[in-house]
C-alpha cells in the first residue's frame, strides 16, 4: 500500500525522514495549490527532485515550504538522473532553516496571490541600491502582476521571490494588495529612465562585455546588444536592459567560464544601480 497523506497534517521533512530510515526506494509525488513536484529516493537517499522549473536540491527546499496539499509515496520507482549528492541530513537541515524563514516572510506576505506595487517616494530620499536579483523582480512589478506570476516570469523559486519582496516591503519601496483590492493608479510607480539614458546604459554594458570576452566573443556581444536596442525602441525600458545583462552573462559563461561571467556581473551591477 502506498504511503500518502496531507501536508497540513505532517510536514514533508518528517515524512522523508520516516521513509529514509526504512531504506526504501521510490518517489514522492506532491501537489500543492496548483504546483506539483517529485522527490526520488534510492535505498533511502534522495537522488533527484523536481518542482516546476526547479531541479535538484532547490526543488526539495521549495517543496519543503509547502504547507497545504497532498503527498503519496510509490515504492520501487527510480529516476534516471542523479541531481542531488548531499546527504538527507544536510538537505533537511537546510529545508528546516528555510521553513523557519518562510514563517517570518509570511508575516508580510500571507499569500502568493498578493499583488506588489510601488509606493510613492518623497523627493530627497536616499538612493536605493538593488542587487541583480532584486532588479530582476523590480522590473516586473507593475501593480497588476501577482507574486505567483512574478515567480513564473523571473524563473526564481517562490522562496527567493518572497525573500526579495519582504525586503522591499520592509524598506518601504513597495506595498502589497490582495487581488480584490482596487488597483493602484499607474502614476504611483516611479517614472523609469529616459530612452536616451537607457541607450547609454546598454552602450556601457556592451563595453564591459567586450572587455570580458575580447575579439573572440565580440560577435556574440554585438548580437545581444542589437536585440536590446530593438527592445528599447519598442518601449521595454529596464526589462530590455536586464534581459541584455542576463543574456550576456550566459554568453560569457559559455565563452570564458563562470569566473569571467561573475566578473562581468560585478562590473555592470553598479552601472544598473547608478
Amino acid at each position: 500500500m502506498a504511503l500518502q497523506g496531507s501536508l497540513a497534517d505532517i510536514a514533508l521533512p518528517d515524512v522523508i525522514q520516516l521513509v529514509s530510515v526504512s531504506g526504501k526506494t521510490g518517489v514522492f509525488t506532491l501537489s500543492s495549490e496548483g504546483s506539483d513536484g517529485k522527490i526520488f529516493l534510492r535505498d533511502g537517499q534522495i537522488t533527484d527532485a523536481s518542482a516546476g522549473r526547479l531541479r535538484g536540491e532547490y526543488a526539495v527546499y521549495e517543496m519543503a515550504t509547502w504547507r497545504r496539499g497532498q503527498f503519496i509515496f510509490t515504492a520501487n520507482v527510480e529516476s534516471d538522473q542523479v541531481t542531488i549528492s548531499k546527504s538527507n541530513t544536510s538537505l533537511m537541515m537546510e529545508a528546516a532553516r528555510r521553513m523557519d524563514e518562510w514563517r517570518v516572510l509570511q508575516r508580510k506576505i500571507p499569500s502568493m496571490e498578493m499583488v506588489p506595487f510601488f509606493l510613492p517616494r518623497e523627493p530627497g530620499h536616499d538612493q536605493i541600491t538593488l542587487s541583480p536579483q532584486e532588479w530582476t523582480i523590480v522590473t516586473k512589478i507593475d501593480g497588476q502582476t501577482s507574486i505567483k506570476k512574478l515567480e513564473e516570469l523571473t524563473a526564481l523559486s517562490a522562496f527567493d521571490v518572497c525573500k526579495v519582496l519582504y525586503g522591499l516591503v520592509t524598506s518601504g519601496l513597495i506595498g502589497l494588495r490582495s487581488p480584490e483590492e482596487k488597483s493602484v493608479p499607474a502614476q504611483a510607480a516611479p517614472a523609469g529612465p529616459s530612452l536616451r539614458t537607457l541607450v547609454a546604459l546598454t552602450d556601457n554594458i556592451r563595453k564591459v562585455a567586450d572587455e570580458c570576452v575580447g575579439l573572440t566573443g565580440s560577435l556574440a556581444v554585438e548580437k545581444q546588444y542589437r536585440q536590446a536596442r530593438t527592445e528599447l525602441e519598442s518601449g521595454r525600458g529596464m526589462d530590455a536592459v536586464q534581459g541584455l545583462v542576463d543574456r550576456l552573462a550566459r554568453a560569457i559563461s559559455l565563452l570564458e567560464g563562470g569566473d569571467k561571467a561573475g566578473e562581468f556581473l560585478r562590473r555592470v551591477t553598479p552601472l544598473i544601480q547608478a
